[in-house]
């Protein structure tokens, strides 16, 4: 077959799905996204922290440390010319006893290395002179860290799509594929009008549903597709003024970055997430979960009033890892790992892949020889 619907299908409409399809569309190729849900954004995408990372804490030359420096740097320009809100508040990442010192010495080493720009360790005097109400033996600086709206930011990506003729279909999950003889994929999108396409490329990433749609296209080998462990985190809002400017981060817990703080955009303090692992995709609170905040934030803050915490949201992660084990790269598997000429899967898109998302869809359009 040399005439396709689509050059390229993308599964899932999050910042990431998003990301692909705008790479691939700004190379001048006909993208269609597909999403199961009524809306773009409804998954991992919106329900995270907005938190733009610098870069600090990833392995040297691994693709998250290589994709968030980058996509980073991408990210900014993008949300400036597209006048996307956000704010480049800075990140300090504390330790708030003596032996934690070496652990965020390390993390400094370790951005240097990954070429994050402006980080500076301070004592404490100096990071308590930033926030006075902040607790701190030392600290580093991470000047780059910030904050922005992630729903404006997709919202932008959409345009840019469609803006350049392809579509966004909503509603539109995902049913099966199949590899064409000669190349290229036949994909049978579900949802209240079901209709089979063709496409000579197709991407993966819809999040918490990687391995379910991995699963659903043919000839993938079902060994290649990874554990899928679900990472949930709660988020508490404070009632009351927010109480430093900086994101303020403690030193990073076994899987995940740990519980830590930011001002949002319209001002309001939230502190989280926390990581338990879970077995389904349940976003239900028990309002008493808070409680378990107070010690872990009051190691930083100590001046945390009593009952000025209460739950907001929670989210889930896509892991590949379980408690206790250290985190793994993302996974953005090709035709090297599958075998499936042209069909880039993804897999593990968690924390930092909202900051990575234009550099992961760069990488993927590259990968896939879309020059």
């Amino acid at each position: 077959m040399t005439s396709f619907d689509f050059d390229a299908c993308v599964v899932g409409a999050g910042a990431v799905g998003l990301a692909c399809g705008y790479a691939l569309a700004r190379r001048g190729l006909s993208v269609v996204v597909l999403e199961k849900e009524r809306a773009i954004g409804q998954g991992v995408s919106s329900r995270n922290s907005e938190v733009v990372h610098g870069g600090l804490y990833y392995p040297t030359g691994s693709l998250k440390a290589r994709l968030c420096v980058g996509g980073r740097r991408m990210l900014y320009a993008f949300l400036d010319a597209h006048k996307v809100d956000y704010r480049k508040c800075g990140k300090l990442v504390v330790a708030t006893e003596d032996a934690e010192v070496a652990r965020i010495e390390a993390i400094a080493r370790q951005a240097r290395a990954n070429d994050v720009e402006g980080v500076a360790e301070l004592t404490g005097a100096q990071a308590m002179a930033l926030e006075p109400e902040l607790k701190a033996v030392a600290a580093i600086a991470s000047p780059e860290s910030g904050i922005f709206d992630s729903h404006g930011y997709m919202l932008a990506l959409q345009g840019e799509i469609e803006d350049r003729g392809g579509a966004v279909a909503l509603g539109a999950p995902m049913e099966r594929a199949r590899p064409i003889s000669g190349g290229g994929f036949s994909v049978l999108a579900g949802g209240a009008a079901p209709t089979e396409l063709t496409a000579r490329l197709v991407v993966t990433a819809p999040g918490l549903s990687a391995q379910g749609v991995a699963a659903r296209i043919e000839g993938f080998p079902p060994g290649r597709i990874p554990r899928l462990r679900l990472g949930k985190g709660v988020y508490c809002r404070l009632v009351g003024k927010a109480p430093f400017e900086h994101l303020i981060y403690p030193p990073p817990i076994p899987g995940a970055l740990g519980t830590h703080y930011r001002k949002d955009l319209g001002g309001q303090a939230v502190f989280g997430p926390d990581l338990t692992f879970v077995e389904t995709e349940d976003y239900a609170i028990d309002p008493a979960a808070a409680a378990s905040f107070y010690p872990y934030v009051r190691r930083f803050w100590p001046g945390l009033p009593d009952g000025a915490l209460h739950v907001d949201y929670a989210g889930i992660r896509p892991k590949l890892h379980g408690p206790g084990e250290p985190q793994p790269d993302f996974q953005l598997d090709g035709p090297e790992i599958h075998g499936l000429e042209g069909l880039m899967a993804l897999f593990g898109i968690e924390s930092p892949g909202l900051t990575s998302s234009l550099a992961i869809g760069e990488e993927v359009a590259a990968r896939l020889g879309a020059a």
